[in-house]
């Protein structure tokens, strides 16, 4: 019985050292696989790095052509600014030209009609006066054709007006450009106001001629002298009565 207790006892030793060798092995091979998953870990990080750097070299590439970029940018805005600059510049001599412009043409047409007087004066070798009877059959015809002539030249007028403006009706994409050109159509549509109504009393003025009121004034029924119609042929009041109206109207202002 002791000999059998004391072999039990032999084995058990034994049998520990068994497992401890196999549990050892188990360690052993679990550090083996831990070794690989952390080598394939680092290679994965190699790679992450390597991609990494990459995409930082690949985006100071970027940030380079981004920097060229700008700075092309920023030269064409500044080219376009310039001629923007240019552009008004351009733009506002052309206004100058064209106001110039304007003014020599009605020049033009101030001389033409002039010299169309002085033509028509020089054919007919005639000029009223006051020593002659009053709004006879020649003096009648002078004023009337006076009167047609200055009708024609501003119809004329007027047809030019209205071209300019509707040439000039396109909108100006600067500020200064649009309100220069809303001043100079200001400028023309008062102009040409006044040219219509200058038209009515013209047209009054050859009526009076048809019924044989012309040329006397509507107060006093008294002959207008032939200076004040040779300055104004559409006057319907004589000078004296002309100075009458204004200090009424002037009395009435100061009251």
């Amino acid at each position: 019985m002791a000999r059998k207790k004391q072999g039990t006892a032999n084995k058990k030793p034994g049998n520990a050292r068994k497992k401890q060798a196999t549990t050892g092995k188990k360690h052993v091979a679990a550090g083996r696989k831990q070794a690989a998953a952390g080598r394939k870990q680092a290679a994965t990080g190699k790679k992450h790095v390597a991609a990494g750097r990459k995409q930082a070299a690949a985006g100071k590439k970027h940030a380079a052509a981004g920097k060229k970029h700008a700075a092309a940018g920023r030269k064409q805005a500044a080219a376009g600014r310039k001629q923007a600059a240019a552009g008004r510049k351009q733009a506002a001599a052309g206004r100058k030209q064209a106001a110039a412009g304007r003014k020599q043409a009605a020049a033009g047409r101030k001389q033409k009609t002039a010299l169309r007087g002085m033509a028509t004066l020089k054919v007919n070798h005639y000029r009223p006066s006051e020593g002659e009877d009053f709004m006879n059959d020649r003096m009648t015809e002078y004023f009337r054709g006076k009167l047609l002539q200055w009708r024609s030249d501003l119809l004329q007028e007027s047809s030019e007006t209205l071209l300019h403006l509707q040439e000039s009706s396109t909108s100006e994409p600067d500020l200064a450009d649009r309100a220069s050109l809303e001043t100079d159509r200001s400028l023309e549509l008062r102009t040409r106001d006044r040219e219509r109504k200058l038209l009515a009393k013209i047209d009054a003025a050859l009526a009076r001629i048809e019924d044989g009121t012309y040329g006397y004034c509507e107060e006093t029924m008294e002959p207008i002298s032939i200076r004040r119609l040779e300055a104004r042929p559409i006057a319907t009041l004589s000078i004296e009565a002309q100075e009458r109206h204004e200090r009424m109207e002037r009395t009435h202002r100061d009251e």
